[in-house]
């Protein structure tokens, strides 16, 4: 793992930043969708990031004719998708990275199922290994020895319902926490969230493509989605946006039409294999669960 350093205060700043980053993410490629710009704007800062992976999306469905032969092959789609999280990461500037399982018996992909635009639910059948079917103590028992190797600063991962339902998320939110509770460590505990309002605007910014679904910003959100006074905490994305649109590009098997926007609504949009249009919105919120110690956060980072 990188080591720890204490970077020049940034101007306005009052003391340091001290203490790494730690995320918990379900699939090669969530990290950069929930919580790109944090870890571009921790590693920017000279700071310790470390991603654990729960999962290598076995079963994700893949985009486009050129790699479509891996949808359906598990592992075959797994070491591809370890090459894209190699490449998202290196994008973001993080260089410490952990598959939860070790490498060992892995946990896989539980699957999902779209129920709706932006909610998804349990898949018909899972795999004897999927990551929803881990004994709880297991899974955060392998998490608390990483937390407590890394002692980072701040822990982030999804809330309670994952995001958008992906059981696979909701897994890594409840096992986040019970690892944060065995290890006994003393840290800011972020969820990722995005404002409702904002949310709406990004949607409404929108460019039509080809072949794609523009969703109609006036219907229901994903469990992300909070009223926007719930934020505690916001990253401004424009300062490494480039680092997260390359990440995402990335992602090739998971991720399509990366684009730019003119937009102060929306910096960018992409679309996941579900063909639904999502705007890149200018800050990236989160909210505080665990308050943990006091923290002058890196330059880009304002808590509210």
């Amino acid at each position: 793992m990188p080591a720890t350093t204490e970077p020049t205060t940034p101007a306005g700043a009052v003391g340091s930043v001290v203490g790494g980053l730690l995320a918990v993410h379900a699939h090669p490629d969530d990290e950069t969708l929930a919580t790109g710009a944090l870890l571009a704007t921790w590693a920017a800062a000279g700071l310790p990031v470390t991603v654990v992976t729960c999962t290598r999306g076995e079963r994700g469905e893949v985009i486009g004719d050129e790699l479509a032969h891996l949808e359906g092959d598990g592992p075959a789609l797994a070491a591809h998708r370890t090459t894209e999280l190699a490449a998202a990461l290196a994008a973001l500037g993080v260089e410490d990275h952990v598959y939860l399982d070790g490498g060992g018996d892995r946990y896989e992909d539980s699957g999902m199922a779209w129920l709706s635009t932006g909610r998804a639910g349990a898949a018909e059948a899972v795999p004897p290994r999927a990551f929803v079917g881990i004994p709880l103590d297991e899974a955060a028992g392998r998490l608390a020895a990483v937390l407590r190797d890394r002692r980072p600063a701040v822990v982030v991962t999804y809330e309670p319902a994952g995001g958008y339902g992906h059981p696979d998320h909701v897994r890594a939110h409840e096992v986040t926490r019970r690892a944060i509770e065995l290890a006994g460590i003393d840290a800011v505990v972020l969820w990722a969230a995005q404002g409702s309002s904002a949310l709406r605007a990004g949607l409404a910014a929108l460019e039509p493509v080809d072949g794609l679904v523009v969703p109609d910003p006036d219907e229901p959100l994903p469990s992300v989605a909070v009223p926007d006074e719930d934020l505690d905490l916001v990253v401004h994305v424009a300062p490494v946006v480039d680092r997260v649109l390359a990440a995402l590009r990335a992602h090739a098997t998971q991720v399509q039409a990366v684009a730019p926007l003119g937009s102060t609504a929306a910096l960018a949009q992409y679309a996941l294999s579900n063909a639904v249009l999502a705007p890149v919105l200018p800050d990236e919120g989160y909210r505080v669960a665990v308050p943990g110690p006091a923290l002058d956060w890196p330059a880009g980072i304002r808590r509210r």
